[in-house]
Formats: C-alpha cells, structure tokens, sequence
C-alpha cells in the first residue's frame, strides 16, 4: 500500500499555473485568461460589488448647436411678435423668408456636426413648429376672420367702408323710395285684409306671427349702409291647407286681394309652366306635379316692383320620406311656427328709416367727390 504521506501531489497546469484534479476528462475547458467577453463577475459573499465600467464623457454643445438654437428662438419670437401685430404682409416678406433660410442652414449645421446634434434637434422642432407657413396661416385666417386685411387698405378704402348709402345709387334716389315705416304699413295693412278674407271663406285661424327681419344692407364697399333689409312679421294659419282645388281656392282669394291694390297677379313658382326642371321642382316641393307636392310656393310684387310677398303652404301629407316632416319639427321647435298651413311674407330691400334721413344725408354730402357718392 501506498503511503498516503508519499502520494505526490498535483501538477500545475502549463498554461494558467492553476493545479488541477486528476481525471477531469470530460470537464468544460478553462476560461481564457481575462475571463469571457461580456461576461458578468458575481462578487463573493462579503465582497465589495464590482465597479461598473467607466463610461465615456459626453461631448458638450459645441458653438454651431447654440448658435441654431439662439437663432430659431429669435426667429419663433419675432414670427409671434409679426402676428400680434396683424402684420400679415410682412410675415410673407422677402426678410422674412431670407431669415427663415438662413435660420434652416443653422439648423442643418447643427445636425450633422457631434457635437451640436442635440441642440439642433430642440432648434429644429421650433422651426416645425413656428415657421412662416404655420403663423403667416394663422394670421391670414385671424385677419380674414376680422373682416379684412388692413394692412393692404388704403385711406379712401377705408373711409368707403363707412359709405351710408348703396354704391351706384344716387342719395336722391334712395329718400325719394318709400321709408322703411311706409312699407311696414303697407305691409301690415294687406297682411290684415289677406287674413280677414281667408278667415270668413275658410273659416282660418291665425296663430301668433313670428316677428319681422330687419338685417342693414351692404353698402357695396365692403361694410355696411344705414339701409337695411325689411322681412315682415310672418302669418301662420293654425289649420293645414289639404287638397289640390282647395290650396288653388285660397291661393287665389290673396291674387283677388293684392290685385285689387294694383299689385301683379301672383306667379306659382312651384307649377310645371314656369318651365323649371321637373328634378328641381321635386327637390324644392317635393314633387314636380302641384297635386303632390309637399309645399307651394306663390309670389307677387307691388306696382313700383319694391315690396314682394310670399305666399306658401305645407300639407305633410305627402310628405313619403319624412324629410319635410324633420325640417318642419325643427322650424316648430326653433319659431314655435305650425308644422302645416299657409304662411305669409312681405320683403323689401334698400329701405331708410324717417328717423334716419336727416342723419343719412349729413353723411352723404361727406361722400360728394367719391363714387357712387
């Protein structure tokens, strides 16, 4: 036997100087020296953690990246100061697009240099945000939105916006037309006898009228006249007006009515002799032939051609798709109006009022030298 005094001990290996055991075939190879590449250190108990590597310094900003971001600022700043301005012109300029140029050429700069690259990218997103075409938009709609673009009005535009009268019409002209008070009464007057003659032949009753429409007229330089547009109080009969020859009967006794006073024998703009297109009458009325038609449409003018009047009707009753009926629940909802019957209107355009004449005519004699004046 072997005394285990005298058993000689293990050699070292060649190569690391590590020794080793005795029939280790079949063991994984040893570690390269220095370890595996990336491989992880696990600290030993007790053991002090391993330190991550160092990690190399990032590169400060260099000149070029402050230099962009100095220069989209100010550039953004003087594009928001042009805008609160209204200067609209201006931000389409030939400076203004030169800047912008110049500030993209800084921004690019900044990009494709290390060292300016994260400063240019905050440079360019302040370029996309606030360029000429995102506030030179943003002002155009802003000044259109205000009613004009005052930086390209002149003086004598400007004071022709104020112009009282209507462009093209002379100042006598328009006093020597019926005051806005005439035709009111003309109109409240035939209203009254149109309504008197339909009740006692139909027995109608009338519901409380919708107020009349006063909206100023266009003085044709781009602002507003002391004129105005007169839509009369609406009548509304309570009851539906059914039946071809019936509609016929009553349309008739307001042409008996408005003839009578000298007005023109009612036009039918919704009957097939007027010569509309069947698909227009069928989109208007609701059908090209007056037997179905949903609504009726009659019109007539006075003797000076000034005053008009609509008179229309509704019968749901034919009324197939329920189109008609959903604008006229709407209507009801809005006016308080009845869903059917008839409805009448008198309308007038370019009317004055007698408590503005004297007022109408101290202005126009400061419009003597200019057109239309």
């Amino acid at each position: 036997m072997v005394n285990e005094q005298e058993r000689p001990a293990p050699r070292p290996d060649a190569h690391t100087g590590a020794r080793y055991v005795a029939k280790s075939d079949g063991a994984p190879p040893l570690p390269p020296p220095g370890g595996y590449r990336g491989a992880r250190r696990v600290p030993a108990p007790g053991a002090a953690p391993i330190p991550p590597p160092p990690r190399a310094p990032r590169p400060r900003p260099g000149l070029v990246g402050w230099i962009a971001l100095g220069a989209s600022g100010l550039f953004a700043l003087a594009l928001v100061l042009a805008f609160a301005l209204g200067a609209t012109d201006a931000l389409y300029g030939a400076t203004f697009l030169a800047l912008q140029l110049l500030v993209v050429a800084l921004v690019v700069a900044a990009l494709v240099t290390t060292r300016g690259r994260a400063l240019g990218a905050w440079s360019l997103a302040i370029v996309l945000l606030l360029n000429v075409g995102t506030v030179g938009a943003l002002s155009a709609t802003h000044t259109s939105a205000e009613g004009g673009y005052a930086g390209t009005k002149t003086e004598e535009e400007r004071i022709l916006e104020e112009y009282p009268g209507v462009k093209g019409e002379r100042p006598e002209d328009t006093l020597g037309r019926p005051s806005l008070e005439e035709v009111r009464a003309t109109a409240d007057d035939l209203s009254a006898e149109i309504r008197e003659r339909l009740t006692a032949e139909y027995g109608f009753t009338w519901a409380d009228p919708l107020p009349e429409d006063l909206r100023p007229e266009r003085n044709g330089y781009g602002g507003e006249s002391m004129l105005v547009r007169y839509g009369s109080e609406v009548s509304a009969t309570n009851e539906p007006v059914h039946g071809y020859d019936r509609k016929l009967a009553v349309m008739r006794t307001i042409d008996d009515v408005l003839t009578a006073h000298d007005w023109w024998s009612m036009i039918a703009f919704n009957a097939p002799e007027q010569g509309l297109d069947p698909a227009i009458l069928e989109k208007f009325y609701g059908s090209a032939d007056p037997r179905t038609q949903v609504t009726w449409e009659w019109y007539s003018e006075s003797p000076d051609g000034l005053v008009a009047v609509y008179a229309t009707m509704t019968d749901l009753s034919h009324d197939a798709t329920g189109e008609w009926r959903t604008a006229r629940d709407a209507d009801h909802a809005r006016t308080g109006e009845p869903l059917e019957g008839l409805q009448i209107m008198f309308y007038a355009e370019r009317l004055l009022s007698e408590a503005d004449e004297d007022e109408f005519e101290r202005r126009m004699s400061e419009y003597e030298l200019l057109p239309g004046g």
